[in-house]
């Protein structure tokens, strides 16, 4: 197998792949026609890339990112919550259905999950925690200021 090429057993994206990546990611409604012009490359074949690129997993979605200060969630917290491994049959199943929940993850160390939030105030943050402790003890840190915002850290595409 040449370096750069792809097999159906293992996908790997080359330089031009990664090159669509990085496009997309800067902007998710760019056009076909002007990453086709980035990369030297036609339409057509753009085309096909990013729908082998979607296939293979490389692209899980297309996102809008919203504000949500615009819309008066003032109030991010984590959240570290100590859950027992057979309540989470029941845990997960919640926290999905929790629209202030933004992630939720299962982690290792004192506490079992850590969870992102936003809320408007400070009360229904409270009121929320106090849900929580139905399933363990908490620990919540409010945000005071984010100096990196999330991003793809783990994709080094240039």
């Amino acid at each position: 197998m040449k370096k750069g090429e792809r097999t159906e057993k293992n996908p790997s994206a080359d330089k031009t792949d990664v090159r669509i990546l990085s496009l997309l990611r800067e902007d998710a409604r760019m056009s076909i026609r002007h990453i086709a012009e980035k990369t030297f490359l036609s339409p057509t074949a753009i085309s096909a890339r990013i729908e082998k690129l979607e296939k293979d997993g490389y692209i899980e979605g297309y996102y809008t990112r919203i504000n949500p200060q615009a819309f008066g969630f003032n109030i991010k917290a984590f959240i570290n919550l100590e859950v027992e491994p057979v309540q989470k049959k029941e845990f997960y199943p919640y926290i999905r259905s929790c629209p202030n929940v933004v992630e939720c993850n299962c982690v290792t160390g004192d506490y079992a999950m850590l969870i992102e939030v936003l809320f408007r105030t400070t009360a229904e943050l409270d009121h929320f925690i106090n849900e929580l402790q139905h399933f363990g003890r908490t620990k919540t840190q409010i945000v005071f200021s984010t100096s990196v915002e999330h991003r793809d850290a783990f994709l080094e595409l240039e």
